[in-house]
C-alpha cells in the first residue's frame, strides 16, 4: 500500500491511498463468504455457493463494494500510522479508483481521505512566561467569615411568623407555566432564600412573602427542554424558618472542635484561612499562566469541528437563529479547541502520564460535584464511553502545573511566590480513604482507559 499527505490548511490534511488488488483480495474473499452464507441457489448448500455463481447472481461489483466496504478502515487507520497523523473528528472519504470489477485480480483501490488534524505547535520557554497575582493578606473579616460558616452547621432552624428574608429557609410549593400549558409542578421544596440556586427571581419574589401567601413571576428557564424560554412561575409559602446560631465563645470552642478556647479557635481558623487563600493565589496563576499561552500562541482551530459544535449546543438548546448566542458559542468552542491543542502538546512534549492514583483522585471529585457515589459515577463512565475523555482531562490539568511550575509568579507587592507546593503531584494525589472508596469501581475504569489510550497511540 502506498500512501501521501497533502496539507490543505494548518488543521486540514488530504491522504491519497493506493492500494493493491493482492492486498484488497482477504477482503474479497472474505466478501464472497459473507455473501454466500446470505444467498439461496439451488443445488448449493448456504456457504459453499462458487464464486462464479455469486458473481453471476449477485454481480461482482456488489462483491467488490462489500469488501471495499469491510476493508476500507483498515487501510485508513494504517495510512494515519504510517504518515504519524492524529485525526480529529469524522474522515470524509472519496474513492477514485476500483480493481477487479471485470473479474480480473488486477489494479489499485484509490481513495483519498481529507479530515481534520492537531496543528503543530512551537512551545515557548515555560520560564519565559511571568504572571502577577494577588498577595496573601488574611484579616479578621476572613477569620469571621470562617467562625460564621463553623457556626452555621451546628446552627438549629425555628420557625417564625413573619415574611420571609435573606437567608431564611423556606418550604415551598411552585408551578410553573409557559402561556396556559403548566409545564412543571413540585411541592414542599426547602430553599434558602438569596441562594440564587434555583429560578431567576425567585429570590426577589420570596422577599417579604408570608406562610399562607403565593405570588406569580416571570423567569427565564435555564435548562431541560423549555430552556432559554420566558414562562410565568407562582409559588405558595408553607413555611419560614431561621437558623439560630450559638454563641462563639469556650463553650462553643469545645463543641466544634478540639480547642478548649475561641481564641484557640480564631487562630486555627485563621490558619485555614491562609491555606484557602494560598490554594486561591496558586489556581489565580495557573488561570493566568494559561492565559499568556492562548494570547501568545497562535493556534488555529478546524472550523469543521467547531461549526459541528456550535450547531449541536444551539440545537440542544433550540436557539439556532439567535445569531448574538451564536457568536458567544464560537469563540467559547474556538478558545476551548485551542486551549485542548495547547495542553495536548504540553502533555506530549513533557511525556506526562496519568496513574492509576491521580484518575481516582479525579474521578471522586467530579463525582462529588454531580452528587454522585465514586463506583456508579465510573461505572456510568465506562459504560458511556468517557474514559478516555476523563484521562485527557487529568493529563491536561498536569501539563498546566508543568508550566506553571517553570513560570514566574510574582505577587502585586513583588514578592516571588514559590508554585512547587501547589503543582507538587503530592498535593494533587487522593487520600487513602478516597481512594478505597473509588478503587473498586475505577479498578475496571482504569483497565479500559489503558486500552484507550493504546488505540488512541495506534490510531
Amino acid at each position: 500500500m502506498k500512501s501521501s499527505v497533502e496539507q490543505l490548511d494548518p488543521t486540514r490534511v488530504k491522504i491519497s491511498v493506493e492500494v493493491p488488488y493482492a492486498e484488497l483480495k482477504p477482503s474479497v474473499d472474505e466478501a464472497y463468504r459473507t455473501i454466500g452464507g446470505q444467498v439461496t441457489v439451488p443445488g448449493f448448500r448456504k456457504g459453499k455457493v462458487p464464486t462464479r455463481i455469486i458473481d453471476q447472481r449477485v454481480g461482482r461489483p456488489a462483491v467488490i463494494q462489500e469488501a471495499i466496504n469491510n476493508g476500507l478502515d483498515g487501510f485508513y487507520r494504517q495510512a494515519v500510522e504510517e504518515n504519524e497523523i492524529s485525526p480529529l473528528g469524522q474522515p470524509e472519504v472519496e474513492i477514485s479508483e476500483v480493481p477487479g470489477l471485470d473479474g480480473t485480480e488486477e489494479g489499485d483501490l484509490g481513495f483519498t481521505v481529507e479530515v481534520d488534524i492537531r496543528p503543530t505547535i512551537e512551545l515557548p520557554a515555560y520560564d519565559t512566561i511571568t504572571v502577577e497575582v494577588d498577595p496573601i493578606e488574611v484579616t479578621d473579616e476572613d477569620v469571621d467569615n470562617e467562625l460564621e460558616q463553623l457556626r452555621s452547621r451546628f446552627g438549629t432552624l425555628t420557625s417564625v411568623d413573619r415574611p420571609a428574608a435573606k437567608d431564611d429557609f423556606v418550604t415551598l410549593d411552585l408551578v410553573a407555566h409557559i402561556g396556559d400549558e403548566e409545564i412543571d409542578s413540585a411541592s414542599d421544596i426547602s430553599y434558602q432564600v438569596g441562594a440564587g440556586t434555583m429560578l431567576e427571581g425567585m429570590d426577589e419574589a420570596l422577599e417579604g412573602l408570608s406562610a399562607d401567601e403565593s405570588t406569580t413571576f416571570e423567569t427565564t428557564f435555564a435548562g431541560g427542554e423549555h430552556a432559554g424560554e420566558t414562562g410565568m412561575v407562582t409559588i405558595t409559602l408553607k413555611a419560614v424558618k431561621e437558623r439560630e446560631l450559638p454563641e462563639a465563645d469556650d463553650d462553643f470552642a469545645q463543641l466544634a472542635s478540639e480547642f478548649d478556647t475561641i481564641e484557640e479557635l480564631r487562630a486555627d481558623l485563621r490558619e485555614q484561612a491562609a491555606k484557602q487563600k494560598e490554594f486561591a493565589q496558586g489556581a489565580e496563576a495557573r488561570d493566568k499562566v494559561l492565559e499568556v499561552l492562548l494570547e501568545t500562541l497562535d493556534v488555529p482551530v478546524p472550523a469543521k469541528i467547531v461549526n459541528d459544535e456550535v450547531e449541536r449546543h444551539l440545537e440542544s438548546e433550540s436557539r439556532t437563529d439567535d445569531d448574538e448566542h451564536r457568536k458567544e458559542v464560537t469563540e467559547e468552542t474556538e478558545r476551548n479547541l485551542r486551549t485542548q491543542f495547547i495542553l495536548d502538546a504540553i502533555a506530549e512534549a513533557e511525556q506526562v502520564e496519568v496513574t492509576q492514583p491521580e484518575l481516582i483522585e479525579y474521578l471522586i471529585s467530579a463525582s462529588q460535584q454531580y452528587g454522585m457515589n465514586p463506583n456508579e459515577f465510573a461505572q456510568m463512565l465506562d459504560s458511556s464511553g468517557q474514559v478516555n475523555a476523563l484521562v485527557g482531562e487529568v493529563s491536561r490539568r498536569k501539563a498546566l502545573a508543568a508550566v506553571l511550575a517553570q513560570a514566574a509568579v510574582k505577587d502585586t507587592e513583588g514578592n516571588v511566590i514559590d508554585m512547587e507546593e501547589f503543582t507538587s503531584p503530592g498535593d494533587e494525589a487522593a487520600d487513602e480513604s478516597d481512594v478505597d472508596e473509588a478503587e473498586a469501581a475505577d479498578e475496571d475504569v482504569v483497565d479500559a482507559s489503558d486500552a484507550d489510550a493504546e488505540d488512541d497511540e495506534k490510531n
